[in-house]
């Protein structure tokens, strides 16, 4: 089923959206979406680490440091992590006040991110906010000790939050060029951040030709537990639904998207997209999902897209007793090697 959506020519969203980094990653990923003009939400840092800290452009910054750690971060302890966001959790909840949508970001993994995560999460979710996580899985030589703490981080932030979506570093390593230097790998990382929260920010806050409202991603998104995340563009032909195939099968996802009881469909592109082909992009998605899953979508128009169709593909609402297929490594293709390039038409 598709749910009723509106279309809008001046619409003020009131929305009140905050974005968090956790640590260092989630530091980052915060000053990427700065960097790249995510508008309309209110970015917050927190983090054990005084100097990354201070490179934070965040609206609000919330150091989590104690005599005892005298600013230097948490040392790769999730404990740690835990226990400074534990004795600052009134400096965490104050900054929260008032939020409808919270979103956590941070990089799996690590001391502070992973420990203080599922504090910050719990905080909004007290509060009555939709919280959602977008998070990564570490690389593989990052080592085994970091892979182990990264899974135990993901479960305890899983119980704190409404969906959880989880994007595996790896994958975005086969994304990338084979001379990749290890810095660009790490942004690679924050562009995926960026595109994760983007996507469902841009539901609610875009202009949009067809708008989404935060009731309608409340109604996919509240609960829903795993959620699965992906991207797609294309241009010429059948870009519409090339992007759409992209998108599903994209390497973000871990898991296949059979099964989801719920999407939400963010189709970006100039003016001169067809009825026909956002129909056709949407019931693509449809297929690969429940036969009776509700799927919300909105649609942006600027033709600062040129002659690209950008599709964002967040989908929830897993059975909790079906067993979601795990994704194969992905191929390389001309089609699947790069995430699109996230832009903020005006």
């Amino acid at each position: 089923m598709v749910s009723e959506i509106a279309q809008t020519d001046n619409f003020n969203d009131k929305t009140n959206i905050k974005v968090v980094g956790v640590g260092g990653a989630g530091g980052n990923a915060v000053n990427r979406m700065i960097a790249e003009g995510l508008q309309s939400v209110e970015f917050i840092a927190i983090n054990t680490d005084a100097k990354d800290l201070l490179r934070s452009d965040a609206d609000v910054k919330i150091s989590l440091n104690d005599a005892s750690s005298r600013g230097l971060g948490a040392g790769a302890d999730p404990e740690k992590g835990a226990k400074a966001a534990q004795d600052h959790q009134s400096d965490i909840e104050e900054s929260l006040k008032g939020a409808d949508m919270v979103f956590v970001t941070c990089g799996e993994g690590g001391g502070t991110g992973t420990g203080a995560s599922p504090i910050v999460a719990r905080a909004a979710h007290q509060q009555g906010a939709l919280t959602i996580a977008v998070v990564t899985r570490p690389f593989s030589f990052e080592g085994p000790q970091r892979a182990a703490s990264a899974a135990l981080g993901i479960e305890n932030l899983r119980k704190e939050v409404d969906a959880l979506i989880v994007i595996p570093n790896d994958r975005l390593l086969e994304l990338s060029d084979r001379t990749i230097g290890i810095v660009d790998a790490f942004k690679t990382a924050d562009t995926a951040l960026l595109a994760g929260v983007q996507g469902i920010t841009d539901l609610i806050t875009a202009n949009s030709y067809i708008h989404v409202d935060f009731n309608d991603v409340n109604a996919i998104l509240r609960g829903a537990g795993t959620a699965l995340f992906g991207i797609g563009s294309a241009r010429g032909e059948d870009r519409a639904t090339q992007a759409a195939e992209i998108a599903i099968s994209s390497p973000l996802l871990e898991e296949s998207i059979e099964g989801a009881h719920g999407a939400l469909i963010n189709i970006a592109g100039p003016t001169d997209i067809k009825l026909q082909e956002a129909a056709a992009a949407t019931e693509l998605v449809r297929k690969a999902i429940h036969p009776e899953a509700q799927i919300i979508w909105g649609l942006s128009l600027d033709d600062a897209y040129g002659d690209e169709v950008r599709i964002t593909v967040i989908a929830a609402g897993f059975d909790a007793n079906s067993k979601k297929q795990s994704r194969p490594s992905p191929r390389t293709s001309r089609n699947r090697r790069h995430l699109p390039r996230c832009r903020f038409p005006r």
